[in-house]
């Protein structure tokens, strides 16, 4: 899929026990990029059109973000995706992290329509086929850490390139 995507990257050590279950059970995802969650251009606001200037994408998300402080967050219990062969890490699509994603849909950056409604998560599992074996760990999995959100990065993505990095809007507030 090509466009321009918000998300925030996992850190810390809670990046890595979640890249080490990525390569565990899905290393092509694991490889793509590291484990995030999207919080515009997948679920409650589509991606952002490739031509959306770097200046606009600015103009728009860096107040928001300058005025957000860091969100503690923690993930839910895995699921599977939409009926899906997906297995995420949930978090709570209410609070301050909905919050967060309203101010950028507002904020006046064009997106395509959702698909899905705002499901804010980390992927742990996308493109293998799950079979009992390898659903079975990823569902009893429990990540009981705090991540802390404290950056948001604006990524352009054309596939099959690599995402290249916009620009980092700190959460300031």
């Amino acid at each position: 899929m090509s466009g321009i995507f918000v998300i925030a990257e996992l850190d810390g050590a809670i990046g890595d026990r979640i890249h080490a279950l990525q390569e565990r059970y899905d290393p092509k995802l694991a490889a793509e990029s590291p484990p995030h969650v999207t919080l515009i251009g997948s679920s409650g606001a589509g991606p952002i059109p490739v031509g959306t200037s770097v200046e606009l994408l600015k103009n728009a998300i860096e107040p928001v973000a300058a005025a957000t402080p860091p969100l503690a967050l923690r993930f839910g219990t895995p699921m599977r995706f939409l009926q899906r062969e997906i297995v995420v890490l949930p978090l709570d699509p209410h609070g301050p992290l909905r919050a967060l994603h309203q101010k950028l849909k507002d904020s006046g950056i064009p997106f395509a329509p959702a698909r899905w409604p705002f499901t804010p998560h980390c992927t742990l599992s996308f493109y293998p086929t799950l079979t009992q074996e390898s659903l079975r760990p990823l569902l009893a999995l429990r990540e009981t850490g705090v991540w802390t959100l404290s950056t948001l990065r604006v990524y352009l993505t054309r596939e099959p390139q690599p995402p290249t990095l916009l620009f980092d809007a700190p959460l300031l507030g």
